[in-house]
């Protein structure tokens, strides 16, 4: 498990990583995602692991606000699926971060689900 947390002012972003037994990759937000914090959910949704197809969870339950940068972020790693069986899915975000997903229309080419265990067994 990491727990990595970036601050700038009263602004922040932390998160933790945990692996289940299916080997899909859940990271747990907590916080705020805008262009301050954004760097180390970037790297944690870009940097694969090359012995394996990248299956990541990203929980959105505890972000309380979530500006272009990440969108950017989770687009970013999207893209770095593309060429592998793997996948990025959305889940369980409060109204205001759903919002951005469904009027940007993220959540068209990235799955979103209303709670992490439908997520975990879609």
């Amino acid at each position: 498990m990491t727990d990595t947390r970036r601050s700038t002012g009263t602004q922040h972003l932390s998160f933790t990583r945990t692996t289940t037994s299916d080997g899909i990759t859940v990271l747990r937000l907590r916080g705020e995602i805008d262009h301050h914090t954004v760097a180390p959910l970037h790297q944690a949704l870009t940097v694969q692991d090359t012995t394996s197809a990248p299956r990541t969870v990203v929980d959105l339950k505890e972000v309380t606000f979530m500006d272009s940068t990440g969108l950017n972020a989770l687009i970013a790693g999207h893209r770095a699926t593309l060429d592998t069986p793997g996948w990025i899915r959305l889940a369980d975000a409060q109204p205001p971060v759903l919002r951005v997903i469904q009027i940007t229309g993220l959540d068209t080419f990235i799955d979103y689900h209303p709670t992490l265990g439908q997520a975990l067994t879609a």
